[in-house]
């Protein structure tokens, strides 16, 4: 509603040049008003606005959600886990006809390291279409064996971990003699028949009888022998050589807060003269971890958020440009009646901003449900910081303003009487 007085100063005897103002809640009116004439525009419109602002508060609630179950999932096992492989003898390097870069006593150098609670070396035995039976002559259906064979050195299967069911584990009086004793995983125990390991139960690899010591029930560290047979690394060497097809590897159970010192300390102490031929491999830091993690996923998804808001803008301005062409008519009578040119400007605008400020709640309560329904599948802990969602609509807003410069500007210049005569 556009109201008229007089000017400041003027004589009683002239008259005076009226001038007109538009109050903040005319103008707010006004703008609503444009925006229920054409509702299905109106939520077209709205489209790229809530895309973009819903795809700001998504991306920052999911990244911020998901670097936090980075630091929760990062186990203290994975955190005291370290490896060190020998890369001298591996698939297509020199060395990969046979050998071993470890020295005999591995496990002594690593059990001296400040901050080694065990470790040891290990690899899978060198045999080919091996027969493993609980008896001499018993073969398996399809001539192959279905256990796996390992050698491991005592400190590695220290540094496993392992849960037995029922035995012992050997350790350096069947190391150093080189004894035909084995451990058997849980899962080979129960495909050879064997429940028990104080009936002097043996095991036959290639018609060779192993005592069987004790059985895995479960193990922290290398899993895969649970199914399988393991003997100690002497008696393997003794028997059956060196490691051939797959490289030895040591295995490192640390203390907490030690892995990174020890892995950078593990080659020099056990290959003194030629460190190169060993390399040590550390547990991921989880804060590089999540940083990067933070890092790509907001850089990647806020430059999506961006061009949905550019997409969005571009809709609003087209929008706001359509409506002050079909409006000429009524631009022109309300400049007649006295409108400025502000007034017109401060309308069209009004409504631009309010159709971004719409925009930016609808897709604020958008991200901030798409953030919270993924937590709840995934059984996370939803972290939504403040920063990214309270300026969320303040965004959108901003946005529908930039986008509507333009239009207001070319309605302020339509001059009454080539409005009218249209």
């Amino acid at each position: 509603m556009i109201r008229s007085r007089r000017g400041v100063g003027a004589g009683p005897a002239s008259p005076a040049t009226p001038r007109t103002r538009l109050s903040l809640a005319d103008t707010v009116a006004e703008a609503l008003a444009g925006l229920v004439q054409r509702p299905g525009r109106s939520v077209l419109t709205l489209l790229g606005t809530v895309l973009g602002v819903g795809s700001f508060v998504a991306v920052l609630g999911l990244t911020s959600t998901a670097t936090s179950q980075i630091g929760q999932s990062f186990s203290l096992l994975q955190e005291t886990t370290v490896t060190v492989d020998d890369t001298a003898t591996g698939p297509g390097t020199p060395g990969s006809g046979g050998g071993m870069s470890f020295p005999e006593d591995t496990d002594a150098r690593l059990e001296r390291l400040t901050g080694v609670s065990a470790g040891g070396v290990w690899w899978p035995l060198p045999l080919r279409d091996p027969r493993v039976a609980a008896r001499p002559t018993a073969t398996a259906p399809d001539g192959r064996s279905s256990v796996g064979l390992y050698a491991a050195s005592p400190g590695a299967i220290r540094a496993m971990r392992p849960t037995l069911s029922d035995g012992t584990v050997f350790d350096d009086f069947h190391q150093r003699r080189a004894e035909r004793v084995c451990l058997l995983g849980s899962g080979a125990a129960r495909r050879l028949g064997i429940h028990r390991a104080d009936t002097r139960a043996a095991v036959f690899i290639n018609d060779t009888a192993y005592t069987v010591l004790g059985i895995v029930d479960d193990t922290e560290r290398l899993p895969q022998t649970l199914l399988g047979v393991i003997i100690p690394s002497g008696t393997a060497t003794a028997r059956y050589g060196p490691p051939r097809d797959t490289p030895a590897q040591a295995l490192v159970h640390t203390r907490p807060g030690a892995a990174r010192v020890v892995a950078a300390q593990a080659a020099l102490a056990l290959r003194p003269d030629r460190p190169e031929l060993l390399k040590a491999v550390p547990p991921p830091d989880p804060r590089t971890l999540r940083d990067r993690v933070d890092t790509d996923l907001s850089g990647l998804f806020l430059l999506l958020a961006a061009i949905c808001l550019a997409v969005g803008a571009v809709g609003i301005a087209n929008t706001t440009l359509v409506a002050v062409l079909e409006r000429t008519g009524e631009i022109g009578l309300r400049r007649a009646l006295g409108a400025r040119g502000r007034h017109i400007t401060a309308q069209f605008l009004t409504e631009s901003t309010a159709l971004g400020a719409l925009g930016g709640l609808v897709g604020t309560a958008i991200g901030i449900a798409t953030v919270l329904v993924t937590a709840l599948v995934q059984e996370w802990t939803a972290v939504l910081e403040p920063y990214a969602v309270l300026p969320a609509p303040l965004i959108g807003a901003l946005v529908g303003f930039l986008a509507g410069l333009y239009p207001a500007w070319r309605a302020a210049r339509i001059e009454p009487v080539e409005a009218l005569r249209r």
